[in-house]
């Protein structure tokens, strides 16, 4: 042990790896081998080719003298030919078995006897080997009783994956040691608030005499709850890593068996090990397989196993004393279906929410991610966190790899703002289908769609800013129009309500005024609208005649079973969808009033869509100003793509694109990117 583990008694030394010995065989491993030579030793004679000749042959053969020796050997006489036999047999070349073999009947033996003699041939009987017949009977018995000390020592010893069978009462965890990819505070971001109430459980395992000097308990148990995604085994491990103690990982689904008393088994296990490597963090992910509420019916389910596990886990972290330094770190993200008893104080009696990240946090995590990748001076990651609200920790990982096989495909360097912004799309919304051949009528019709949509976003100030619009198909949308809000919204506003509403349907409403017809593109758009103006009236109280009462049903999984019956009368009900179709309705007549008024911009943001297919911001903002737009096509640009293949080293594609008819040289920051915002209302 090295001086700094004599500073600190408390923690545990590191123990080397022992190299591995090789097993020694079996007792039952060796007899079985000893009887197998013996018996090839003792029957060698009965493994020599020998041919089948009838028995008038040998009589031939033996006037002929073409037999050296013989022997009698139960029903059968076996023998050698001599070499002049053995000449006198080969055919073509080919020799014969030197030995013969015949069957006779005990009858013929004394007339086959004097032949022998009379050529001077000495015979004697042979008893048969035993040897043969009994490896035969007894081998199949030998073999079965192997394999069961086989399996039997492996599951005493504890070797082989689980232990083989009299290992699967044993913990399936891992162990994270010390040393082993260790996660800091410095590799979490985005969650200070629940790094800041870990804090004093990091400082008990560094120090547990402080805390033991005026008599303090730190939690036992801590719950981590929130969002798949959001940090919460991050936050475990990173828990371990500052503190510098080993980590037991084990998830909820392997204490479940067909066996019962199996999980119970494995948790009194993992308790086992945990206390013997004191201090430690034992973490238990997706706690709500195992730790359901108990109770009668169907629902929640009666299991015998499952309920087994939980009481093992209540009764241990029940049996911890004020000295034992083993920290149970759980994570789930239904936490409303977890037992009272688990929750109570003195099991996991300090419960963490591990919430979506914020503007600011998703900024700290993107540079987390992307210090792994090779990322150019010019990315923006604040405008990336600003386009990816209610993004994850985990798909905002996904959107800097994304962005890094997006570069690599490309041939570049290292990652570029438009491939993090094209990450960030086909993230959340899935792939560009640039490849899709659109029929022109439903190109216009989409293009007038998305033309709906950016008007009105663009012209209602309590809307969320225009980032961007696209006709070109993503994932189940055949367009979209993309919002980048200015910050994360963590109260809506009956204007803002009102003002999502009337975006929601401007692009129904375009189809209907500039194609003549409807589409089934708004669907999307509708079921959005519909459950925006249901929460307004069932749950925020923005009803004048509905007033301040909650009706929204406990849609949540209580692990009992209840009734899908509304808990207010047919009138109410009436009253409550006249007022969702009053909101509906008055923003879908305001938007059809500011679309009418805007008729022409309409028209040249759906025009410029056609052409253009991807706009910005500042491009819609200068169509509605009644600018011209000198940006090259998507035609332009696939000739351009084309020419270059074809072009001299030292030609550019900007001067081949200015040396076409009244078209200007394009600077490189004019090429549009491939880039997206958030909140699509698209036609899908």
């Amino acid at each position: 042990m090295d001086k700094k583990e004599d500073k600190q008694p408390n923690r545990m030394p590191k123990i080397p790896k022992l190299p591995q010995k090789m097993p020694k065989p079996s007792p039952v491993l060796w007899l079985l081998i000893v009887l197998l030579l013996f018996s090839l030793f003792m029957g060698k004679d009965s493994f020599a080719p020998k041919d089948e000749i009838q028995y008038g042959e040998l009589v031939k053969y033996i006037d002929q003298g073409y037999i050296e020796s013989a022997y009698y050997s139960d029903n059968s006489v076996i023998g050698k030919f001599s070499d002049a036999g053995i000449a006198a047999r080969t055919v073509d070349g080919k020799k014969t078995a030197p030995e013969f073999k015949t069957t006779i009947r005990s009858e013929v033996i004394e007339d086959l006897t004097a032949r022998f003699l009379k050529k001077g041939i000495k015979v004697e009987f042979k008893a048969g080997s035993i040897w043969m017949p009994l490896l035969v009977n007894i081998l199949p018995f030998i073999l079965i009783i192997a394999v069961f000390w086989f399996v039997i020592g492996r599951g005493m010893k504890g070797g082989g994956p689980g232990g083989m069978l009299m290992n699967i009462g044993r913990s399936k965890h891992r162990v994270r040691g010390k040393d082993a990819n260790r996660v800091t505070f410095d590799d979490v971001a985005g969650i200070e608030e629940a790094k800041d109430e870990v804090t004093e459980t990091i400082e008990f395992l560094k120090n547990p005499k402080r805390f033991l000097k005026i008599g303090g308990r730190i939690p036992r148990g801590i719950l981590l709850e929130g969002p798949p995604g959001c940090g919460k085994t991050l936050l475990a491990k990173a828990i371990a890593g500052q503190a510098d103690v080993p980590f037991f990982d084990i998830s909820g689904s392997d204490f479940v068996e067909m066996f019962v008393g199996v999980g119970a088994s494995r948790v009194r296990d993992l308790f086992r090990q945990a206390k013997d490597n004191a201090p430690c963090i034992i973490f238990l992910d997706e706690i709500d397989a195992i730790g359901k509420k108990r109770g009668p019916g169907a629902a929640t389910g009666g299991h015998d196993e499952r309920e087994q596990t939980l009481n093992a886990i209540l009764v241990e972290m029940d049996g911890f004393g004020t000295s034992d330094q083993v920290i149970v770190v759980a994570a789930t993200n239904r936490v409303d279906v977890l037992d009272q008893a688990l929750t109570r104080p003195g099991r996991f009696d300090r419960q963490i929410y591990v919430p979506l990240p914020d503007i600011k946090g998703r900024h700290e995590i993107l540079k987390v991610h992307s210090k792994k990748v090779k990322v150019s001076p010019d990315v923006d990651f604040e405008k990336i966190a600003r386009g990816t609200p209610m993004f994850s920790g985990a798909e905002l990982e996904a959107l800097i790899n994304e962005a890094a096989i997006g570069a690599t495909m490309a041939n570049k360097d290292f990652i570029e703002h438009s491939d993090l912004e094209e990450a960030r799309d086909k993230v959340r919304w899935g792939r560009a289908k640039k490849s899709r051949n659109l029929d022109q009528n439903d190109k216009e019709l989409t293009a007038y769609h998305e033309a709906g949509h950016t008007l009105i976003q663009s012209m209602l100030d309590d809307a969320d800013p225009l980032h961007k619009v696209s006709i070109i198909p993503r994932g189940p949308m055949g367009g979209a129009t993309f919002s980048l809000p200015e910050k994360d919204r963590t109260h809506y506003t009956r204007k803002f309500c009102t003002a999502y509403l009337q975006v929601c349907y401007g692009g129904r409403i375009a189809e209907e005024i500039f194609c003549g017809d409807i589409s089934s593109g708004a669907q999307g758009d509708i079921k959005q609208a519909t459950a925006m103006a249901r929460t307004m009236v069932l749950e925020w109280g923005m009803s004048d005649e509905i007033g301040m009462v909650n009706f929204a049903s406990n849609s949540d999984y209580s692990g009992f079973p209840f009734s899908s019956s509304p808990d207010y009368s047919e009138e109410t009900a009436k009253c409550i969808d006249r007022e969702i179709k009053r909101f509906v309705d008055d923003a879908y007549d305001r938007a059809k009033k500011l679309i009418l008024k805007h008729r022409d911009d309409v028209e040249r943001i759906a025009k410029a869509l056609l052409k253009y297919e991807t706009l910005d911001a500042d491009e819609v903002e200068a169509l509605l100003a009644g600018k011209e737009l000198t940006k090259p096509t998507v035609a332009d640009l696939l000739e351009i793509e084309k020419n270059k293949q074809e072009a001299k080293p030292d030609s550019s594609p900007e001067e081949e694109l200015a040396q076409k008819d009244d078209a200007e040289p394009i600077p490189q920051e004019d090429l549009p990117e491939n880039e997206a915002g958030q909140e699509p209302q698209g036609n899908s």
